[in-house]
């Protein structure tokens, strides 16, 4: 599984050790990619500037319009080999960030039961949100802080998300149109209708963003400079699951993240982590919105509201599925990590403008 971070790294260390609890030395903004095992153990840092010949194999490989003069980094070589596996497996891909007090090994279980679940190739972008080796509230206000200047790291990774699958979907769309000329060279009618059916198979990859808990306060910030990526159209669903952000004024927010198909709020009401949260004396903590159904008044998200729905309970977590959780619960999950149109499968109540499981 690949990684983003702008967590400190130490090479040092062996396997997840080299993921440290502190911001980037070089700074928060800085980004570093690694690949990690299917067992944890065994860690790659990859190195940040490609060298000439690995930008001419992916060039030729990819049909990527780059130049060999430039300089190119490892994000390259890893969007084309994610880009290369979703083509491959037939899979979207969906990019993780994660909430409150995770370490390393804590965000990676559960993207990997993320991609188990719900058969998607799975992204975290892994924030230093360990608390700061702090208990109790001033843990939780430790990593509000490192959340909120992780906003700019967030933006960044979102850009090259934006730039990497237009220049890989323009070079498909080229070897594709190739193929196409060559199968008919003199009925050009004929070509379009193979291309319009190849692309529609093979470059039908769908990138969808889900955002837990505290990374919803995260993806907040990352959204208020008027160039943010993030109010591009890079992602076809973005979800906010259990947000740890204020309920008040989300509109102002929320309404901005650009979307193919659906931003999705997922409310459970008997959240005991968010219950946790609210009750924080001296925090000015508002009711918050993954834990609130009332002024739901976005006019672009769906809310989708899970409390007392069978499976999710007081769960905070409740994406992360038992055996026992009815095949309903995973299959709202499946749309929503997937592209899909979630609220197709639950009752609308036009009282509170909430969708409900149940």
């Amino acid at each position: 599984m690949y990684v983003i971070t702008n967590r400190e790294i130490d090479d040092g260390q062996k396997g997840l050790k080299k993921f440290g609890d502190k911001p980037n030395e070089k700074g928060i903004n800085e980004l570093r990619l690694a690949h990690v095992s299917d067992d944890l153990k065994d860690v790659q840092i990859f190195e940040d500037e490609l060298d000439s010949e690995e930008i001419k194999t992916l060039r030729e490989k990819f049909n990527l319009d780059i130049s060999l003069r430039d300089k190119w980094y490892v994000s390259l070589k890893v969007a084309c080999e994610l880009f290369e596996q979703a083509v491959k497996e037939k899979k979207n891909i969906l990019f993780f960030v994660h909430g409150y007090n995770n370490d390393i090994a804590d965000v990676l279980k559960t993207a990997k039961i993320i991609e188990k679940t719900y058969n998607v190739i799975v992204m975290p972008f892994s924030w230093p949100a360990n608390g700061g080796g702090l208990p109790g509230k001033i843990s939780y206000k430790s990593d509000k802080a490192d959340a909120r200047v992780s906003a700019t790291a967030l933006h960044r990774f979102v850009g090259f998300i934006h730039d990497f699958h237009q220049l890989l979907t323009a070079g498909r769309c080229k070897d594709i149109e190739k193929q196409c000329h060559a199968k008919f060279p003199d009925n050009a009618e004929a070509a379009q209708r193979l291309y319009m059916k190849l692309m529609e198979k093979q470059c039908n990859i769908k990138l969808n963003l889900a955002c837990h808990s505290m990374g919803n306060y995260l993806l907040k910030y990352a959204l208020k400079p008027e160039q943010s990526t993030l109010r591009q159209l890079v992602f076809d669903n973005v979800s906010l699951i259990a947000a740890d952000a204020n309920n008040k004024d989300h509109v102002t927010w929320v309404d901005e993240i650009s979307v193919r198909n659906r931003v999705f709020i997922v409310i459970n009401e008997n959240d005991y982590a968010l219950a946790w949260s609210r009750r924080k004396p001296g925090d000015e903590q508002r009711a918050r919105l993954g834990h609130y159904l009332k002024k739901l008044y976005s006019e672009s998200a769906y809310y989708l509201d899970l409390t007392d729905a069978p499976g999710v309970g007081d769960e905070h977590s409740y994406f992360k599925l038992k055996p026992s959780d009815p095949e309903n619960l995973k299959h709202m999950f499946l749309d929503i990590f997937q592209g899909g149109c979630a609220e197709k499968l639950m009752s609308y109540d036009d009282s509170l403008n909430v969708y409900r499981l149940r």
